[in-house]
């Protein structure tokens, strides 16, 4: 029980809201589960959770048991376990207004008390900022072997900005850091493929060259490829893209960089 069969831990991190952390959570989860990994995805924001409604999995329940709680599988190859606090509320409608003790108790019970199949990999998706969840998950994780996070921005100076405080506050918690997604880097036409920069462009990658980290890789807004979440989520057959050949190129480059941070903390 716990994370104890959970060999690499990712945290999915951005300075503010708006720039699609959840998204790019949801889809690295599923671009590595389609790499023939085991993975599991954790929402874990607590007042927002938009995963389960992400992935079509919106009336799915965590069901208690003797050894703890069951997360919620996508099909019956079990490759892919869900955890979200939204599986815990009796109305979707639901607002959590909870204070930070409340908020660390049920992070630290989706650690201790979820039934984790043994997993390659364990994708979390937290709030935007620097807020108390984040510091309870870095606590919590300390004596974990492998732990790191990828952090999300959008190409604009204000989103720049805010994950510049990502930075510091990885610093600070000794929390590695994996690369840098640019997201919403143009606008992709469902007709004629074409993409275009509708805001700036570029931002990310010059934000991680400056900060000495690595640039993972730019995901444009594609509307058809956003689309096709809920067919990912169940293993159906997807047409390939541009869009999905990042993803696969980013999920390559982030178990790479897994492994020598892995080699360094040994």
């Amino acid at each position: 029980m716990g994370i104890e069969g959970v060999k690499n831990i990712i945290l999915v991190l951005s300075g503010k809201g708006g720039v699609g952390k959840s998204s790019m959570a949801a889809h690295l989860a599923l671009t590595l589960r389609d790499l023939n990994l085991k993975v599991g995805l954790l929402d874990v924001d607590l007042c927002g959770p938009s995963i389960p409604l992400m992935l079509g999995l919106e009336g799915e329940v965590i069901h208690q048991s003797s050894d703890g709680w069951t997360p919620v599988f996508t099909d019956s190859s079990q490759s892919f376990a869900v955890v979200s606090m939204s599986f815990l509320l009796n109305d979707k409608k639901d607002a959590v207004i909870w204070r930070g003790p409340k908020k660390n108790a049920l992070i630290k019970q989706f650690l201790t008390d979820v039934c984790w199949p043994d997993l390659d990999y364990l994708v979390v998706d937290l709030p935007p900022g620097t807020t108390d969840e984040h510091i309870t998950l870095v606590e919590n994780l300390k004596t974990h072997k492998s732990v790191a996070a990828v952090l999300v921005t959008t190409p604009q100076i204000i989103a720049i900005s805010d994950v510049m405080r990502e930075i510091t506050f990885c610093k600070k918690g000794n929390l590695p850091v994996l690369g840098i997604i640019e997201n919403m880097s143009g606008f992709v036409c469902p007709n004629c493929s074409e993409c275009s920069a509708v805001f700036s462009e570029g931002g990310g990658e010059k934000l991680a060259k400056n900060s000495d980290l690595c640039f993972l890789g730019s995901i444009p807004l594609d509307s058809i490829f956003a689309a096709s979440i809920k067919k990912r989520c169940k293993n159906e057959k997807m047409e390939d893209s541009d869009t999905l050949q990042k993803f696969h190129s980013i999920a390559e480059t982030i178990i790479s960089n897994m492994k020598r941070i892995s080699l360094i903390s040994c």
